[in-house]
């Protein structure tokens, strides 16, 4: 008789732009393994609660609205999708407007507090089911799933992170676009900061500097670090040793 793998949990945090969605989710893909995007579930609760006439200064308010959120994450990579009250909202999310706003909810203690049990189960549902999950966001290699097998923290100087996200949200880097943008990465980042540390690897997390590397480049360095970290050798890549990236590990 042939015993299934241990299940493999994967945790991936990192500040806005360092690339941990799309790599994450690629990284999945390639492992076949569930994709959970944890900041996805703070921009549905911020969308519910603009929907529902709630004041996102209203502490208590919001923290109800996270208690009673008819959420569903659809965790499959090849077509993540988030929905409130059966209703898609997988562009309305990502909205300038929400984005301006999620930080609001992001920083209600009792809201992450009611997120990261959700979040955990998620993580155990998804590795249950479908033999392990990547899961991304600001604390989970330190509050959702500190045991995770694998722990990376994505970081990249802050001009890679900036010219990342006008590109994805403008479709260029030039100054005026970098410009926009700016308020999303920088102001964000300080406000998310102050209920959790994402710009420093926690002990036993894995920094890994993305700012030199492409897109393919990142992908394979996390998952060398995968492989390297759970010892299965069926994950292994190479790279050139000229492509290697800057790994720290905080150990």
């Amino acid at each position: 008789m042939i015993s299934r793998p241990k299940p493999l949990v994967i945790a991936i945090d990192g500040p806005s732009g360092s690339g941990k969605s799309s790599v994450s989710r690629t990284v999945a893909l390639r492992l076949n393994l569930a994709y959970l995007d944890t900041g996805a579930m703070y921009r549905a609760l911020t969308w519910w609660c603009t929907q529902q006439g709630i004041d996102l200064e209203d502490l208590d308010a919001v923290a109800q609205a996270a208690k009673d959120l008819p959420l569903h994450m659809e965790t499959d990579p090849r077509s993540p999708s988030v929905q409130v009250a059966g209703v898609v909202i997988d562009e309305a999310i990502r909205t300038t407007e929400i984005s301006a706003s999620v930080s609001k909810v992001a920083t209600n203690l009792a809201v992450r507090n009611e997120l990261c049990h959700r979040q955990q189960a998620l993580i155990a549902e998804s590795a249950a089911n479908s033999g392990g999950v990547v899961a991304e966001g600001r604390d989970i290699t330190t509050v959702v799933a500190p045991g995770a097998d694998v722990r990376i923290l994505l970081v990249a100087n802050q001009d890679a992170r900036l010219a990342r996200r006008a590109k994805e949200l403008h479709g260029e880097a030039g100054h005026a676009a970098m410009s926009a943008t700016h308020d999303q990465i920088v102001r964000r980042d300080k406000d998310d900061s102050t209920v959790s540390e994402f710009m420093d690897a926690a002990p036993g997390v894995t920094s890994l500097d993305t700012t030199d590397l492409s897109f393919e480049q990142s992908v394979e360095a996390v998952l060398e670090l995968v492989a390297t970290h759970t010892g299965r050798d069926e994950l292994a890549i190479t790279l050139a040793d000229r492509d290697r990236p800057k790994v720290r590990d905080n150990g």
